[in-house]
Formats: C-alpha cells, structure tokens, sequence
C-alpha cells in the first residue's frame, strides 16, 4: 500500500468549532462535522489517543467517506484547546463522566437518540470508552476501539510501584512521553506533524497513568460485561502498548457480535499509520451494517439464572474443604475477624447485626473509629477505610446529590415534593440529604422491614428536627400490596442498597412493580447498583448477611442488567453516578 496521506485531498467537510459544558461546569472543545447530505443516519464520535487532541483525529472524518453521518471529536480537559493544566484530570473517572457529558450534550443538542451514536476511539481514548460503556451502560450502536493503552510499556522495572510510592510521599505529578514520533507510525507526513504540532501534551498527570492502570485491570477481566458490537483494531507493531490485554479482553468481551484484526506492522497510532487504509475499510464496513440492522440490545433480564454473574455467585456460595489450602486461609480470616471483633466496634456491629445491616452501614456512614484502646481504634480505622466502605461513602455522596437534584426538578415542574424509600436502613442518607438542601420536602416516608431500624431512625427523624414532615413504618419492600394505600401518592421513590442483596430478578422486579403503581408519569425513581467489586471472595467467604447470619454471598448485575430491570417497569434512566473505583452507582430515572 502507499502513503494514504497522498492519496487524501485536503478536507472536505465543513467542520465547527464548540464547546460543551461539564458536569463541573468546565467548557470543553470539540469540533463538529455536519452532514453533507441534511438528513443524517446517525452520530460517530471520536475519542483521540493520550497527548493528542481532536485535530488529530480530523482526517479520519474524510477518509472513511461516510457523508450520511455528522461526526464529533472532543479534546479531553488538559489536552488541546480545551483548558486545565496539560495531561491532568481530577481523576479518570472524572475523564468517564466527562464522556457521558458529552454523549448527553450531542443528544439534546443535536437530537440523535444514544442508539444512533457509534463511537470510534484509540489509546487512551479506547480505554476511556471502554469504561464508559462498562461503567454506565450506554445504548449506543457500536464501538471501534484502536489499540486500547489497557497496559503501557514503561520499559523501566517496578515502574508503577515507584510511581506510586512517589506520589504517596509527594503528592502528584507530571512524567512525560518517552515515544518518538517515529515509532507511532510510519507515515512521514504524520510524524512529521506530530513533532511539529504545539497542541500536542507530552506531560501526563501520574494519578491518571496510575489510575489507567487499575481502571485497565478491572475493565480486562470484567469484559463480560460489555454487549455492545466491538471491532477490535490491534496494532500488530506496537512499542507504546502491551498486546496481552488487548487480546484478553476480547476472549472475555460479552458482545454477540465482535470483530478482532490484528494489523501486522503496524505501530501504535492505528488510525494514522502508512498503510491505514486498510483499517479505514473496516471500521466503514463494520459501521455501515451496526446501522443497516435493527438495533438489538443483549436481553439480560434473565441474568440470574444463566450468565457469568451468576456462574460467579454459585462458586463463591460453593464451600471449601477444610482440608483444603483455600479453606484453611479463609477459616483463618474468619477466625482473624471473630478476634478483631473483641477490639473493633464496627467489626463487633457487623458481627452481631450481619455485615450489610442498616446498624452497620450507619456506623460506615458515620466513620468514626472506635474500639478497645488505640489497637481497637487503628483495627476499626482499618475496616472503615476497606475499599468497599470508601464506596459505600461515596455512593450516599452520590445518593445525596441525585436527592437534590431530583427535588428540584420536582420544585421547578412545580409539582409535590413527596418521598418515599422503601428499605431506608436508618435513613441517614434522605435525612441528610434534605437537612442540607434548600428545597424543602413536602413528605418523607420511610420504610423498612427491621424493627431496629425503624427504631433508630425514628430517633434520627427526631435529632435531624423533621419531624412534622418525615415518618418511619414497616413494610415489606417485595410486596406490591404494600405500596397500595398509601396516605400521600410518592413523587420521589428511593430504593438504595437492597437490590444488590439478593441474587433473583423475580423478587427486584416485585419490588419495581410496586413504583411502578405508586409513582405516576413524570416522577422520578432513584435506584443503586452495584456491577463489580474487587472484594467478593472475601466478603462470601468471612462475612456475613443480617439473614439469619448467612455467609454474605452477593451476586452482582452488571448496570445493562439493572437498567433493564427499571425499564421493564417504564422507567427511563437519565442520569447516573459511580464512585471513582466502579464499584457502586446511583441513578435517576423518571416515570415515563
């Protein structure tokens, strides 16, 4: 093949420059193609690599030769034209959301339905995209992702150790590319741009190359996930970025249709290489039949009874010989803990009332360290700061914010701000959601089968000063009947922690039946999740359940399936929220 760039006439289509506004009210730029033909068949973003910006994505617009489609490229925050210090994100999750920001932006603004989006992305991009749509579960037609960074070569031994340490002890910094042009591609006209264009970031943040890494592993082994049609674009020469990965993603990636090309030669920049002719057909190929069918989404309504989350709860439920090596580790850990209980007051709690009791989150919740002396103490701190209460923390951040934001859309569709939750634990969260919102409520109704918990937060009802407008009964949150009478009709239904207790879709489904009827058109549902979590094994295997001190042995749904779930009950998502280690989401739908 010859040079592509030579055979390219200068640009065709007519592009734009704008802007969208963050979710933490950052301007970002992108640029915007419009269709050529007035009636556009659909929306492709691109997503460019690490140190380079949309620009250097503009001439795959006109080489893929699609002029039915309108097309977007952003610069990511620090990259580009867009602002904030060069290389640097408050966080990759942040970059994630930041995503969704802009998906949300292209749909109102231009009105194309998210099932009309395919997204096009490399590198960095590709990783960032690839979490996106594990993360929030987007509708979107389909993917091309090119040379995915899912693990970079640092060439230097215990790199990321080093890194890590250093940034412990000094705070962030910024490392700097060691790629030469010469090795992302082989197209002289294209390193020689690269070396001469001044929009290019050379300085990555350290805690984004760190947190890349971890997001990387998680997104890898938890391919399955992820049903969107993937194309799969690997760059058969590739100094910057490992190939393992790339392929065991792909292997695990739960897409029914997904295509895999491994390009012999080529370097890292994919999309900008000597011979990326050849790519370029089969991204246009790929694309053209994703729109020429109906869309169809993977069915996951039934997850519980087949699939990989559930092939993962059945093994982790699956006891260990005593006389095995695994058993007697885990024997040890649980004798550890029973120990550990004698010194920490959260482990005591979790001991007595079950691990994921509204007692034991409420002591989470309040992240006071307590125990038996400073032993007590430092073992307590320990617990409250697993990884796994970090989350927790951040999800009633999340839970929160989602509450405020829902009573004031209720307040400015000048409707009734009415509140209900159906398992509210102690209710600290809707209590101090509202404590600290200007928007008052009009009614709070708590709910929850326990009556330690409706005990104690009746009491929290009283300390918060809302008693003449919040009150606690009992109720069964799986029975419809429940929801029937009910002296105010709901406007804010709020189901928080209970879902990702029990493994059946049969007994969630109940549960939203009950919204379903409560709730009339227009209002608003808060539901969590919780897709993946890093600690499993060790809470199936030390822990246990408020349920008659089972082992608490969890099966996690991936957001798609949650989704589905709420939508079967005519519910449409609208806006989401996840922690920064993917481990719980929080999200707003309304009542169609």
């Amino acid at each position: 093949m010859g040079n592509m760039t030579d055979k390219v006439s200068p640009p065709l289509r007519k592009v734009e420059e704008k802007s969208f506004r963050t979710h933490d009210d950052v301007d970002l730029f992108y640029r915007y193609w419009p269709t050529e033909s007035g009636v556009a068949k659909g929306a492709i973003i691109l997503f460019h690599r690490g140190h380079e910006h949309s620009g250097r994505m503009a001439h795959v617009v006109d080489e893929l030769k699609l002029p039915d489609y309108e097309f977007f490229a952003w610069d990511a925050r620090g990259h580009g034209k867009s602002p904030g210090d060069r290389g640097y994100s408050p966080s990759f999750s942040c970059s994630v959301r930041d995503v969704q920001t802009l998906i949300d932006h292209i749909s109102v603004s231009y009105d194309f339905s998210v099932e009309d989006m395919a997204i096009i992305a490399q590198s960095v991009g590709a990783v960032l995209i690839s979490t996106w749509v594990h993360d929030y579960a987007p509708k979107i037609r389909c993917m091309v992702l090119a040379s995915p960074a899912f693990k970079v070569k640092l060439y230097v031994p215990f790199a990321r150790t080093a890194l890590a340490i250093k940034q412990k002890f000094k705070g962030n910094f910024f490392v700097n590319s060691y790629v030469k042009a010469k090795f992302l591609s082989h197209d002289p006209e294209r390193i020689k741009s690269f070396e001469a264009d001044p929009l290019i970031t050379r300085a990555i943040s350290n805690n984004i190359l760190l947190e890349l890494y971890k997001t990387a592993d998680r997104i890898v082994c938890d391919a399955a996930a992820i049903t969107v049609p993937t194309q799969l674009l690997i760059s058969g020469s590739d100094w910057v970025v490992h190939h393992k990965p790339q392929h065991v993603f792909y292997e695990n990636l739960g897409s029914s249709i997904k295509e895999r090309h491994v390009l012999k030669g080529f370097y890292h920049d994919t999309l900008g290489e000597k011979d990326r002719v050849i790519v370029i057909d089969k991204m246009r190929d790929f694309i053209q039949q994703r729109f020429a069918e109906p869309f169809n989404r993977t069915s996951l309504m039934e997850a519980d009874k087949s699939g990989f989350t559930r092939y993962e709860s059945d093994t982790l439920a699956t006891p260990l010989s005593s006389f095995s090596l695994r058993g007697f580790a885990w024997a040890s850990v649980r004798m550890s803990l029973k120990f550990s209980a004698l010194l920490s007051d959260g482990i005591k709690l979790g001991q007595k009332t079950g691990f994921d009791s509204g007692s034991a989150l409420d002591y989470v919740y309040k992240n006071n360290a307590s125990g038996l002396g400073p032993i007590g103490r430092f073992i307590d701190n320990n617990y409250l700061n697993s990884i796994g209460w970090r989350g927790i923390r951040q999800r009633k951040i999340n839970l929160e914010e989602l509450i405020r934001h829902s009573m004031k859309l209720l307040k400015n569709e000048n409707k009734p701000i009415h509140i209900m939750d159906i398992a509210a634990g102690h209710g600290r969260y809707i209590l101090e959601a509202i404590q600290h919102s200007e928007i008052k409520a009009d009614s709070i109704l708590l709910r929850d089968y326990s009556n330690l918990n409706i005990t104690q937060g009746s009491e929290l009802i009283v300390e918060k000063s809302l008693s003449s407008t919040a009150k606690f009964v009992k109720a069964d949150a799986f029975d419809v009947s429940s929801f029937d009478n009910l002296e105010t009709t709901p406007t804010l239904g709020i189901v928080s922690g209970l879902f990702e207790l029990f493994p059946e879709n049969d007994l969630i489904l109940q549960s939203l039946e009950g919204f379903s009827q409560t709730l009339e058109s227009g209002s608003y549902l808060i539901y969590t999740g919780q897709p993946w979590h890093p600690q499993l094994e060790m809470i199936a295997r030390a822990l246990t359940s408020h349920r008659q001190a089972q082992a608490w042995v969890m099966r996690r749904r991936t957001q798609q399936e949650m989704d589905q779930l709420v939508e079967s009950k005519g519910f449409s998502k609208i806006e989401q929220r996840i922690d920064e280690f993917g481990i719980f989401t929080v999200c707003l739908a309304r009542k169609n």
